[in-house]
């Protein structure tokens, strides 16, 4: 009985350590939305085929940085302030005007000099300002 309760409170331990952990990831729909806009099923430019080539290694990183969702890098938070993962998970107008809003902010915005998030996006960058890109 007494290794039954010891093997119970170590399961339970290891569940819960095992619930903590949390790996970056893109909610599904805003990035199908993003790469239905941004990523060309045929590029037609060595910066649309750039482009798709590196949403296609970032993957989730396009939005976030590190491991933890809730990281998120200055497109991610930039999008993050104008939809809502669980009410705007479902509207398809709602995240590709985001989206429209989100490519005209500049991609640092203690810099004016800085290019907008879509003007990254149109030299087939990710978009992630230059002193970001720089850093990793």
């Amino acid at each position: 009985m007494k290794s039954f309760c010891l093997l119970a409170l170590f399961g339970l331990t290891a569940g819960m350590l095992l619930a903590q952990i949390d790996s970056a990831h893109a909610i599904d729909p805003f990035k199908k939305e993003f790469e239905a806009k941004y990523v060309k099923a045929e590029p037609g430019s060595p910066e649309e085929e750039a482009f798709a080539a590196a949403v296609k290694q970032a993957k989730c990183n396009v939005c976030h940085v590190g491991v933890k969702k809730k990281d998120k890098n200055a497109y991610g938070i930039a999008l993050d302030e104008l939809l809502d993962k669980k009410t705007d998970a479902k509207d398809k107008a709602k995240i590709q005007e985001a989206l429209d809003k989100v490519a005209a902010m500049k991609s640092n915005p203690a810099d004016d000099a800085s290019p907008t998030f879509g003007e990254l996006i149109s030299q087939g960058k990710l978009p992630v300002s230059d002193d970001a890109q720089a850093a990793k």
